[in-house]
């Protein structure tokens, strides 16, 4: 996965996120996300991989336009309805690019959100998630009718906590 921040012409910082486009089959289809997805063979690192389907999925080319600053903690999920756990890593970069978007057919919609808006306390909520178990108030953050929650959320929540400023270096 990959974290993309940049900072806009009124000198606020955002952060990219894409909405899934929606798929049969999939649990998360619809959910807003952050770009990124599976290793592949001719992937020689996660971070590879991550800045691979970043460029597939949206068209952001990290290699050329990113600034690589530093991972955040691994985390651990399932396949879809498989039970083998998958690990993932959320990378960040600083986006020194131009504004450019082409989303794939992975992706309905790409936007850009203020770290102002993202901790707002007036923009987090609860969701309702149905699990065999019961149903569980899952933490998110609502921006228009969409809702980011889950490992979104989390990776969210640690960026968050790391106070990033525009231009500061790594604070790892």
């Amino acid at each position: 996965m990959a974290l993309l921040y940049r900072t806009n012409e009124a000198g606020e910082m955002e952060l990219l996120f894409i909405q899934r486009a929606r798929r049969e089959g999939d649990p998360w289809s619809g959910d807003m996300a952050f770009p990124g997805g599976r290793m592949e063979p001719g992937d020689s690192t996660p971070r590879a991989a991550a800045e691979r389907e970043t460029l597939e999925e949206t068209g952001v080319d990290l290699q050329r336009h990113g600034r690589f600053l530093f991972r955040l903690s691994d985390l651990i999920t399932r396949q879809h309805s498989r039970w083998r756990p998958m690990i993932v890593t959320p990378y960040v970069y600083e986006w020194q690019g131009p504004q450019t978007e082409s989303p794939n057919h992975e992706v309905a919609r790409m936007v850009w959100i203020s770290i102002d808006y993202l901790t707002a306390k007036e923009n987090q909520g609860k969701l309702s998630w149905r699990t065999p178990l019961g149903t569980l108030k899952m933490p998110c953050c609502r921006y228009q009718d969409y809702c980011i929650w889950g490992l979104s959320y989390s990776m969210l929540q640690e960026f968050l906590a790391l106070g990033i400023e525009p231009g500061r270096e790594n604070p790892r």
